[in-house]
Protein backbone atom coordinates (compact mmCIF):
# COMPACT_ATOMS: atom_id res chain seq x y z
CA UNK A 1 0.00 0.00 0.00
CA UNK A 2 2.98 2.34 0.82
CA UNK A 3 4.55 1.54 -2.29
CA UNK A 4 0.94 2.80 -4.49
CA UNK A 5 0.95 5.39 -2.10
CA UNK A 6 4.65 7.17 -3.05
CA UNK A 7 4.31 5.90 -6.94
CA UNK A 8 0.92 8.41 -6.84
CA UNK A 9 2.86 10.88 -5.25
CA UNK A 10 5.72 10.26 -7.86
CA UNK A 11 3.28 10.29 -10.61
CA UNK A 12 2.22 13.66 -9.41
CA UNK A 13 5.19 15.44 -8.71
CA UNK A 14 6.53 14.34 -12.19
CA UNK A 15 3.21 15.96 -13.75
CA UNK A 16 3.70 19.26 -12.33
CA UNK A 17 7.15 19.71 -13.45
CA UNK A 18 6.27 18.32 -17.17
CA UNK A 19 3.38 21.01 -16.78
CA UNK A 20 5.57 23.79 -15.62
CA UNK A 21 8.48 22.69 -18.17
CA UNK A 22 6.03 22.62 -21.55
CA UNK A 23 4.39 25.89 -20.36
CA UNK A 24 7.87 28.15 -19.74
CA UNK A 25 9.14 26.46 -23.12
CA UNK A 26 5.87 27.05 -25.10
CA UNK A 27 6.47 30.13 -26.26
CA UNK A 28 9.58 29.89 -27.61
CA UNK A 29 8.14 26.81 -29.54
CA UNK A 30 5.89 29.58 -31.33
CA UNK A 31 9.01 31.57 -32.01
CA UNK A 32 10.93 28.59 -34.03
CA UNK A 33 12.27 29.89 -37.04
CA UNK A 34 12.16 28.37 -40.37
CA UNK A 35 15.43 26.89 -39.93
CA UNK A 36 14.56 25.05 -36.60
CA UNK A 37 16.17 27.45 -34.16
CA UNK A 38 14.82 29.56 -31.17
CA UNK A 39 14.73 32.87 -31.72
CA UNK A 40 13.61 35.74 -28.94
CA UNK A 41 10.01 36.40 -29.07
CA UNK A 42 9.26 39.71 -30.66
CA UNK A 43 6.65 42.58 -30.21
CA UNK A 44 5.47 41.91 -33.46
CA UNK A 45 4.85 38.36 -32.77
CA UNK A 46 3.17 38.50 -29.33
CA UNK A 47 1.23 41.90 -29.68
CA UNK A 48 -0.10 41.64 -33.67
CA UNK A 49 -3.91 41.35 -33.66
CA UNK A 50 -6.22 39.19 -35.66
CA UNK A 51 -9.32 40.67 -37.52
CA UNK A 52 -11.63 41.88 -35.43
CA UNK A 53 -15.01 40.31 -35.27
CA UNK A 54 -17.54 41.81 -37.78
CA UNK A 55 -20.23 41.15 -39.28
CA UNK A 56 -21.56 42.13 -43.11
CA UNK A 57 -25.06 41.58 -44.89
CA UNK A 58 -23.08 40.05 -48.14
CA UNK A 59 -21.81 37.37 -45.40
CA UNK A 60 -22.67 33.61 -45.18
CA UNK A 61 -24.07 31.44 -48.30
CA UNK A 62 -27.39 33.28 -48.37
CA UNK A 63 -26.09 36.71 -48.06
CA UNK A 64 -26.97 39.82 -50.32
CA UNK A 65 -25.66 43.15 -51.25
CA UNK A 66 -26.43 46.20 -49.20
CA UNK A 67 -26.66 48.54 -52.06
CA UNK A 68 -26.97 51.42 -49.97
CA UNK A 69 -24.01 50.34 -47.66
CA UNK A 70 -21.98 50.05 -51.05
CA UNK A 71 -22.75 53.54 -51.94
CA UNK A 72 -21.94 54.53 -48.41
CA UNK A 73 -19.21 52.95 -49.20
CA UNK A 74 -17.91 54.29 -52.62
CA UNK A 75 -18.46 57.81 -51.34
CA UNK A 76 -16.02 56.89 -48.45
CA UNK A 77 -13.46 55.82 -50.73
CA UNK A 78 -14.08 59.03 -53.23
CA UNK A 79 -14.07 61.79 -50.18
CA UNK A 80 -11.21 60.21 -47.89
CA UNK A 81 -9.15 57.06 -49.86
CA UNK A 82 -8.68 57.71 -53.16
CA UNK A 83 -6.60 61.03 -52.46
CA UNK A 84 -3.95 58.33 -52.02
CA UNK A 85 -5.45 54.99 -53.36
CA UNK A 86 -5.96 54.22 -56.78
CA UNK A 87 -8.58 51.77 -58.26
CA UNK A 88 -7.55 50.44 -61.45
CA UNK A 89 -9.76 47.36 -61.78
CA UNK A 90 -12.72 49.26 -61.49
CA UNK A 91 -14.92 51.36 -64.04
CA UNK A 92 -17.12 53.79 -63.73
CA UNK A 93 -19.78 52.26 -65.36
CA UNK A 94 -19.51 49.16 -62.73
CA UNK A 95 -21.41 51.71 -59.97
CA UNK A 96 -24.27 50.96 -61.79
CA UNK A 97 -24.71 47.41 -60.50
CA UNK A 98 -24.74 49.58 -57.03
CA UNK A 99 -27.59 50.92 -57.91
CA UNK A 100 -26.57 54.66 -59.57
CA UNK A 101 -28.85 55.48 -63.10
CA UNK A 102 -27.00 56.14 -66.12
CA UNK A 103 -27.11 60.00 -65.62
CA UNK A 104 -25.69 59.62 -61.71
CA UNK A 105 -22.26 57.33 -63.56
CA UNK A 106 -21.85 59.83 -66.09
CA UNK A 107 -21.64 62.64 -63.40
CA UNK A 108 -19.74 60.59 -61.32
CA UNK A 109 -17.28 60.29 -63.65
CA UNK A 110 -16.66 63.52 -65.02
CA UNK A 111 -16.32 64.80 -61.60
CA UNK A 112 -12.53 63.55 -62.21
CA UNK A 113 -9.85 64.22 -64.86
CA UNK A 114 -8.32 61.71 -66.98
CA UNK A 115 -5.63 61.27 -69.49
CA UNK A 116 -6.80 61.52 -72.89
CA UNK A 117 -5.66 62.58 -76.47
CA UNK A 118 -6.95 65.65 -78.11
CA UNK A 119 -8.77 64.31 -81.36
CA UNK A 120 -7.45 67.43 -83.24
CA UNK A 121 -3.92 67.19 -82.46
CA UNK A 122 -3.06 63.69 -81.11
CA UNK A 123 -2.23 65.72 -77.49
CA UNK A 124 -1.93 64.28 -74.70
CA UNK A 125 -4.46 65.88 -72.28
CA UNK A 126 -6.26 65.54 -68.92
CA UNK A 127 -10.37 65.41 -69.77
CA UNK A 128 -13.40 64.94 -67.68
CA UNK A 129 -13.94 60.82 -67.23
CA UNK A 130 -16.81 59.10 -69.09
CA UNK A 131 -18.64 55.83 -67.90
CA UNK A 132 -15.89 53.54 -69.63
CA UNK A 133 -12.97 55.16 -67.42
CA UNK A 134 -11.72 53.09 -64.77
CA UNK A 135 -11.05 54.95 -61.40
CA UNK A 136 -7.85 57.52 -62.15
CA UNK A 137 -4.45 56.93 -60.15
CA UNK A 138 -4.10 60.50 -57.48
CA UNK A 139 -0.27 59.91 -58.84
CA UNK A 140 1.51 60.28 -62.06
CA UNK A 141 3.93 57.18 -61.25
CA UNK A 142 5.51 55.32 -58.36
CA UNK A 143 8.18 57.37 -57.85
CA UNK A 144 5.36 60.42 -57.07
CA UNK A 145 3.49 58.76 -54.87
CA UNK A 146 6.64 57.71 -53.08
CA UNK A 147 7.61 61.31 -52.69
CA UNK A 148 3.98 62.07 -51.53
CA UNK A 149 3.96 59.35 -48.24
CA UNK A 150 7.20 58.79 -46.75
CA UNK A 151 8.37 56.84 -49.48
CA UNK A 152 5.76 54.23 -49.03
CA UNK A 153 3.96 53.88 -52.10
CA UNK A 154 -0.05 53.15 -51.51
CA UNK A 155 -1.36 49.68 -52.59
CA UNK A 156 -4.34 49.88 -55.12
CA UNK A 157 -7.45 48.66 -53.65
CA UNK A 158 -8.90 47.04 -56.07
CA UNK A 159 -8.34 43.60 -54.86
CA UNK A 160 -7.00 44.15 -51.25
CA UNK A 161 -9.93 41.97 -49.60
CA UNK A 162 -8.96 39.27 -51.87
CA UNK A 163 -5.28 39.71 -51.07
CA UNK A 164 -5.52 39.47 -47.04
CA UNK A 165 -6.79 36.65 -45.07
CA UNK A 166 -10.50 37.60 -43.83
CA UNK A 167 -10.32 40.87 -45.98
CA UNK A 168 -13.08 42.70 -45.22
CA UNK A 169 -13.08 42.39 -41.10
CA UNK A 170 -8.69 43.08 -41.58
CA UNK A 171 -9.48 46.12 -43.60
CA UNK A 172 -12.10 47.18 -40.77
CA UNK A 173 -9.93 46.40 -38.08
CA UNK A 174 -7.30 48.20 -39.59
CA UNK A 175 -8.99 51.36 -40.17
CA UNK A 176 -10.28 51.19 -36.72
CA UNK A 177 -7.17 49.67 -34.87
CA UNK A 178 -4.83 52.79 -34.99
CA UNK A 179 -3.57 53.31 -31.30
CA UNK A 180 -0.60 54.58 -28.75
CA UNK A 181 2.10 51.95 -28.74
CA UNK A 182 3.13 53.23 -25.23
CA UNK A 183 0.15 51.94 -23.67
CA UNK A 184 -1.33 49.25 -25.79
CA UNK A 185 -2.11 46.45 -23.57
CA UNK A 186 -2.90 42.85 -24.69
CA UNK A 187 -4.27 39.94 -22.52
CA UNK A 188 -3.49 41.98 -20.22
CA UNK A 189 0.26 42.30 -21.12
CA UNK A 190 1.77 45.87 -21.87
CA UNK A 191 3.60 46.48 -24.89
CA UNK A 192 5.87 49.17 -23.94
CA UNK A 193 6.40 46.78 -20.65
CA UNK A 194 7.11 43.46 -22.31
CA UNK A 195 9.01 45.17 -25.09
CA UNK A 196 11.17 48.82 -23.80
CA UNK A 197 13.12 48.89 -26.71
CA UNK A 198 9.65 49.07 -29.63
CA UNK A 199 8.97 52.35 -30.48
CA UNK A 200 6.78 53.71 -33.80
CA UNK A 201 9.92 55.41 -35.83
CA UNK A 202 8.82 59.24 -36.99
CA UNK A 203 6.72 58.88 -39.76
CA UNK A 204 4.96 55.57 -38.91
CA UNK A 205 1.68 55.31 -37.13
CA UNK A 206 1.00 52.23 -34.81
CA UNK A 207 -1.51 49.75 -35.39
CA UNK A 208 -1.70 45.92 -34.32
CA UNK A 209 -3.78 44.65 -37.12
CA UNK A 210 -0.72 45.31 -39.22
CA UNK A 211 1.68 42.63 -39.64
CA UNK A 212 4.92 44.75 -38.60
CA UNK A 213 2.72 47.13 -36.06
CA UNK A 214 3.89 50.05 -37.33
CA UNK A 215 2.66 51.34 -40.82
CA UNK A 216 3.12 54.78 -43.21
CA UNK A 217 -0.57 55.24 -43.74
CA UNK A 218 -1.67 57.63 -40.90
CA UNK A 219 -5.32 56.89 -39.98
CA UNK A 220 -7.78 57.94 -42.61
CA UNK A 221 -10.88 58.25 -40.77
CA UNK A 222 -10.33 60.90 -37.75
CA UNK A 223 -13.46 62.22 -36.50
CA UNK A 224 -17.42 61.56 -36.84
CA UNK A 225 -18.79 62.98 -39.71
CA UNK A 226 -15.66 63.00 -41.78
CA UNK A 227 -18.28 61.97 -44.97
CA UNK A 228 -22.24 63.56 -44.89
CA UNK A 229 -23.91 60.46 -46.27
CA UNK A 230 -26.79 61.21 -48.45
CA UNK A 231 -28.80 58.61 -47.00
CA UNK A 232 -28.51 60.67 -43.55
CA UNK A 233 -26.81 57.31 -41.48
CA UNK A 234 -24.78 59.01 -38.59
CA UNK A 235 -21.13 58.63 -40.05
CA UNK A 236 -18.77 57.53 -37.61
CA UNK A 237 -15.98 56.34 -37.44
CA UNK A 238 -16.92 52.26 -37.46
CA UNK A 239 -19.73 53.10 -39.44
CA UNK A 240 -17.43 54.31 -42.22
CA UNK A 241 -14.89 51.67 -41.48
CA UNK A 242 -17.47 49.39 -42.32
CA UNK A 243 -19.58 51.03 -45.58
CA UNK A 244 -15.69 50.86 -46.95
CA UNK A 245 -14.85 47.53 -46.24
CA UNK A 246 -17.90 46.20 -47.86
CA UNK A 247 -17.14 48.10 -50.85
CA UNK A 248 -13.95 46.50 -51.36
CA UNK A 249 -15.24 43.52 -50.95
CA UNK A 250 -17.36 44.55 -54.15
CA UNK A 251 -14.52 45.83 -55.61
CA UNK A 252 -12.53 43.16 -54.82
CA UNK A 253 -15.33 40.39 -56.09
CA UNK A 254 -18.63 41.70 -57.63
CA UNK A 255 -19.76 38.77 -58.66
CA UNK A 256 -19.93 37.08 -54.98
CA UNK A 257 -23.21 37.00 -55.03
CA UNK A 258 -24.29 35.67 -58.18
CA UNK A 259 -21.85 32.51 -57.37
CA UNK A 260 -23.40 31.64 -53.79
CA UNK A 261 -26.64 31.83 -55.95
CA UNK A 262 -24.98 29.53 -58.53
CA UNK A 263 -23.94 27.23 -55.90
CA UNK A 264 -27.29 26.39 -54.52
CA UNK A 265 -28.64 24.83 -57.91
CA UNK A 266 -25.43 23.01 -58.94
CA UNK A 267 -25.28 21.40 -55.66
CA UNK A 268 -29.21 19.73 -56.06
CA UNK A 269 -28.20 18.98 -59.80
CA UNK A 270 -25.51 16.95 -57.96
CA UNK A 271 -27.24 15.39 -55.61
CA UNK A 272 -30.16 14.22 -58.13
CA UNK A 273 -27.83 13.02 -60.14
CA UNK A 274 -26.17 10.93 -57.49
CA UNK A 275 -29.45 9.52 -56.94
CA UNK A 276 -30.17 8.94 -60.11
CA UNK A 277 -27.09 6.60 -60.61
CA UNK A 278 -27.62 4.79 -57.84
CA UNK A 279 -30.59 3.58 -58.52
CA UNK A 280 -29.42 3.34 -62.11
CA UNK A 281 -26.43 1.05 -60.59
CA UNK A 282 -29.37 -1.07 -58.43
CA UNK A 283 -31.46 -1.05 -61.77
CA UNK A 284 -28.58 -2.72 -64.14
CA UNK A 285 -26.81 -4.84 -61.53
CA UNK A 286 -30.45 -6.11 -60.11
CA UNK A 287 -30.43 -9.13 -62.18
CA UNK A 288 -26.71 -10.35 -61.66
CA UNK A 289 -26.28 -12.03 -58.01
CA UNK A 290 -22.92 -12.99 -56.61
CA UNK A 291 -22.41 -16.96 -56.75
CA UNK A 292 -22.36 -18.45 -53.63
CA UNK A 293 -19.35 -20.57 -52.73
CA UNK A 294 -19.73 -24.27 -52.15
Amino acid sequence: MIRIIAFLVGMGFASVALISLFAGIGPAFSTLSEEGKFVAPTAEHEFHESPKEVSFKHDGLGGNWDLAQLQRGYQVYREVCSSCHSMKFVAYRDLAQLGYNEAEVKALAAENQVPGIDPDTGEAIMRPGRPTDNFPSPYPNKVAAAAANNNAVPPDLSLMTKARTDGTAYVYSLLTGYNDSTTYEKDGKSLKAEFPEFSTPAGLHFNPYFANLNLAMAAPLTTTGQVTYADGTDASIDQMAQDVAAFMTWTAEPSLIERKRTGWPVLGFLLFATILAYFSKKQIWAATKPKKAK
